[in-house]
């Protein structure tokens, strides 16, 4: 088949039958009829994708190479800012995150174990929980109904001599109000990560001027697992504007080492085995240096080959996520005197991740739900509901000194029980729109 062609040739040869195998077999779009399956995210890619992830493969480089590094760039012009390193899962930007912020290289403002972090229980637990892997004690507030964040006049309250960071996410893709969190944490020195997984697009106006969230803060995370804004598979990434947390994170993500070099770069900085680190000998080669306690949690250029293809489409991503919202919330106002419809924080354009609905006295979330779900609408509970009520917090729960709770979560816990929301993914159209209307009258009224 490649006989009298050079590899390049082969390569384009290649390329091209992927092309046409992901038109003719993946962009393949049925018609919509009710009762279809309507699931609450999915995965949107054409063709430029597949070329991508082949090419990748082709060249066989298995780990972080080309693709990485364009990925990274290309994400850290859309999001406006300095740095960004990319990473196997959203999981472990939060992990990376937290930890960059306990590094003795940040000395006095380095969290130590004791220390306290504002956060939420009402969200996805890998908010949390590098938090309490460290040692460090998450303290618990209350959100709001019906922007679902972190209610801001509870900060004072949380505020403690142990305090050192705020940690909480954008819930599906409302930005939490920002300029009051942020400047909580100015005026108190205090540290800010936003957990942007949820909420990559969305923006926010603070000072005048309308930014993306996760670049407000001190960190910003993203998560690329396929129900999210935009997908690789599995990944994820950290970004922020200041360089020595950035510093911090790359070694972390490369095994805790000191060396800056890109894999498969050596001696970069030409001083490869001419300096003293620690108690090591004079010499020591510094690509084996370590100056944290780090993980290897790269993710593969493979990986990063999809990614570089969906930012090319993701501004008509959250174009459309916008429109599917409003679209889904006209639908449904005339429901208002039953249902809690969501609404977005002031001063945010939100990149929205799911429609939120909460019910009212006398509706059963349950009831609705397992109608929905009969129906072939996919629903979603707003994830851990209320996250010490899970097992995981059985051991610590009652020993007095794991984390602390602001006042009662009143709302924290209706949400556990009277919330659930559905998807408005980019694939959806107006059909599959229209039609969840129509049954979620049908189920509350």
């Amino acid at each position: 088949m490649f006989e009298n062609k050079t590899e390049n040739e082969a390569k384009k040869e290649i390329l091209n039958m992927v092309a046409e195998y992901a038109n003719k077999y993946h962009n393949t779009k049925k018609n919509f009829k009710e009762g279809d399956r309507i699931p609450y995210a999915s995965r949107v890619y054409d063709d430029k994708e597949m070329v991508n992830l082949v090419d990748s493969s082709l060249e066989f480089w298995l780990t972080s190479g080309r693709y990485t590094e364009k990925f990274e760039k290309k994400l850290a012009e859309y999001l406006n800012i300095k740095y960004c390193s990319l990473v196997n899962s959203g999981s472990s930007a939060n992990l990376l995150a937290f930890m960059a912020l306990t590094s003795p290289l940040l000395k006095e403002k380095a969290i130590k174990k004791g220390d306290e972090v504002i956060t939420v229980a009402c969200g996805f637990p890998t908010t949390v929980t590098p938090i309490i892997q460290y040692g460090a004690v998450p303290v618990f507030v209350d959100v709001t109904i019906p922007q679902y964040n972190i209610d801001i006049t509870m900060l004072e309250k949380a505020l403690s001599n142990k305090t050192k960071a705020i940690m909480i996410a954008h819930t599906l893709g409302n930005p939490f109000d920002l300029k009051k969190v942020k400047d909580f944490c100015t005026k108190n020195n205090l540290w800010l990560v936003e957990d942007n997984c949820d909420a990559l697009g969305s923006k926010y106006v603070i000072n005048g001027e309308e930014k993306f969230t996760g670049t407000i803060g001190d960190i910003g995370t993203s998560s690329f697992y396929p129900p999210h804004h935009m997908t690789m598979g599995e990944g994820g990434a950290v970004y922020t504007n200041n360089a020595l947390l950035n510093k911090i994170i790359r070694s972390l993500r490369d095994w805790g080492r000191d060396c800056s070099c890109p894999s498969g770069i050596d001696n970069l900085c030409g001083h490869r085995f001419d300096k003293q680190y620690g108690q090591l000998p004079v010499g020591y080669d510094h690509k084996y240096v370590y100056s944290h306690f780090g993980y290897n949690l790269k993710a593969t250029d493979m990986q990063a080959a999809i990614g570089v293809a969906q930012l090319e489409k993701f501004p008509t991503f959250v174009e459309r996520r916008i429109y599917n919202f409003n679209r889904l919330k006209n639908g449904l106002k005339e429901l208002e005197d039953k249902i809690i419809l969501p609404e977005k924080c002031e001063n945010s354009s939100p990149s929205w991740f799911g429609f939120l609905i909460t019910c009212k006295d006398g509706i059963d979330r349950n009831e609705v739900v397992t109608y929905l779900e009969e129906k072939g609408i996919q629903t979603r509970n707003l994830f851990a509901g209320n996250l010490i009520k899970h097992p995981c917090f059985d051991e610590i729960r009652n020993d007095g000194k794991s984390y602390r709770v602001i006042g009662d979560l009143i709302n924290t816990n209706r949400i556990m029980k009277d919330a659930f929301w559905i998807g408005v993914y980019p694939g959806m159209t107006d059909e599959k729109i229209d039609y969840m209307i129509k049954i979620i009258k049908k189920a509350i009224l």
